[in-house]
């Protein structure tokens, strides 16, 4: 079966990322279209810089042109973000992107995305799924003769309104005055020209590692976590730079080093967005986190006389709400945030650009603006423990935690258990410990927040320990 989960469809490449399987997954694109009665306009499809990416993306668009559905061919590698922000602007039914975003490199896949330029929501991609499932014909004609039939190759500069749209609403003037020293790493991913550009333009000084094209990622995760950027951390002390700015390999998930060498995470810089554009930028309105996301947003939130809005895990849900209360920003632990009037999924190219712009107009580095918070809302510490599980264990999990309902003991009062997205315990004290099913991978995911570090691995080790991982 192939199945979508939170971002889209993610395979092995060789086992179940295949040709066939990826041809059935754009008949079951050109079927959706028709039975929706949407298949009037092109669907543009990108790809990143995975190994078989650019060649999955071909056999995408030979199918949906053996469909008689045209499409928008980018002519190059592109982010995600690139993708959302051209269904919305050209007001497009449906989006391809073929990646597997951060996941390590034997896997790739393919993210709809629909209209406004959004993540694909539950009900559509289960019928896309039944789709696939039902198919036994796959139409299809050569790439080439597609063309000649009416679809468009992108020979443009795919990047120019994407990158545009960004520079208008940034304080370009701001940036420039200060000039800072950055490094930055797009872990050979497809991030790396749009964010290149803004930066030269804002007349930053920018020296750039891991540029070129490597199928393995040099041997880490495309992802911007602590453990994946210790070459930058290393640079951007050995070296002296302001600032190291990393983008995961769609270019949709954000990581941080300080001139200091202090890791940034996703938390600290929901928070500091939030703060810098409610505070400094006069930007009025609620913020909106996944339920697996610090709860300093709340307390900034509360401050300011806003609301925090949680959600499940899942950007759609962060873009539905966002629109739905005009919230200033949303985002995940996970590296992945938007901005009120910008696109309806996570872009790291914008928030980097606004993070430098952030530090150019406070004058403070990313260390001194999270002190400033810790010292006005308190210490917030987050703990998160990844397990990987054989697949018939995943049922005694199941069975235990959301069937049963049975939970360890933690040691500390409980004030509410939330199983709106996995199981979430909300503990009187403030802090909070969740536990659930990756969306994208075999894993379990079990996140803790506490004013210490120490409580929040006391309660990991207590729900690991409870269910014998």
């Amino acid at each position: 079966m192939i199945k979508f989960g939170t971002g889209g469809w993610r395979a092995v490449i060789g086992d179940e990322f295949v040709k066939e399987n990826i041809c059935k997954v754009g008949q079951g694109v050109a079927e959706l279209a028709r039975s929706q009665g949407k298949t009037d306009k092109p669907v543009i499809i990108g790809y990143d810089r995975r190994f078989l990416s650019d060649s999955a993306a071909k056999w995408l668009a030979e199918v949906l042109s053996g469909n008689g559905i045209k499409v928008l061919f980018m002519n190059r590698s592109v982010p995600t973000p690139l993708v959302m922000h051209t269904v919305q602007k050209q007001g497009l039914h449906y989006g391809l992107e073929v990646t597997a975003s951060h996941n390590p490199s034997e896997y790739n896949g393919i993210k709809l995305i629909i209209e406004e330029g959004r993540d694909a929501s539950v009900e559509i991609t289960n019928e896309l799924e039944r789709l696939i499932s039902e198919v036994t014909e796959v139409k299809s004609e050569p790439f080439a003769e597609g063309l000649e039939n009416g679809d468009e190759k992108k020979k443009k500069n795919p990047f120019n309104n994407f990158i545009d749209d960004i520079m208008r609403v940034i304080d370009i003037d701001a940036i420039r005055e200060r000039g800072p020293r950055i490094l930055f790493d797009p872990m050979h991913g497809s991030g790396t020209y749009p964010l290149m550009v803004i930066l030269f333009s804002a007349r930053c000084t920018l020296d750039v590692i891991n540029i070129n094209r490597d199928a393995y990622f040099g041997g880490i995760m495309p992802a911007p976590s602590q453990a994946g950027l210790n070459k930058l951390t290393n640079m951007v002390l050995s070296d002296k730079y302001d600032l190291g700015i990393a983008v995961d390999g769609d270019g949709d998930r954000l990581g941080i080093i300080d001139s200091d060498g202090t890791y940034v995470s996703a938390n600290d810089i929901l928070c500091m967005l939030y703060y810098y554009l409610h505070k400094y930028k006069g930007w009025k309105g609620p913020v909106v986190r996944n339920l697996a996301t610090t709860h300093m947003l709340d307390a900034i939130a509360k401050d300011f006389g806003e609301e925090c809005y949680e959600v499940p895990v899942g950007f759609k849900y962060i873009s539905a709400k966002i629109n739905e209360t005009d919230a200033v920003l949303g985002g995940e632990s996970s590296g992945g945030l938007t901005v009120r009037g910008h696109i309806n999924g996570k872009d790291s190219i914008y928030a980097a650009t606004l993070f430098v712009e952030m530090l150019c107009k406070t004058g403070m580095t990313a260390s001194q603006l999270k002190n400033k918070l810790t010292e006005q809302y308190g210490s917030f510490k987050m703990v998160e423990k990844n397990v990987r599980f054989e697949p018939e264990y995943k049922e005694t999990i199941k069975k235990i935690v959301f069937e049963e309902k049975r939970l360890p003991e933690f040691g500390r009062e409980i004030e509410k258990i939330s199983f709106l997205d996995g199981c979430k315990v909300y503990f009187k004290d403030g802090g909070f410990i969740i536990c659930r099913f990756s969306g994208t991978e075999p894993l379990l995911r079990i996140f803790a927040e506490s004013d210490t570090e120490e409580k929040a691995e006391k309660s990991i080790k207590a729900f690991s320990d409870f269910l014998g991982l």
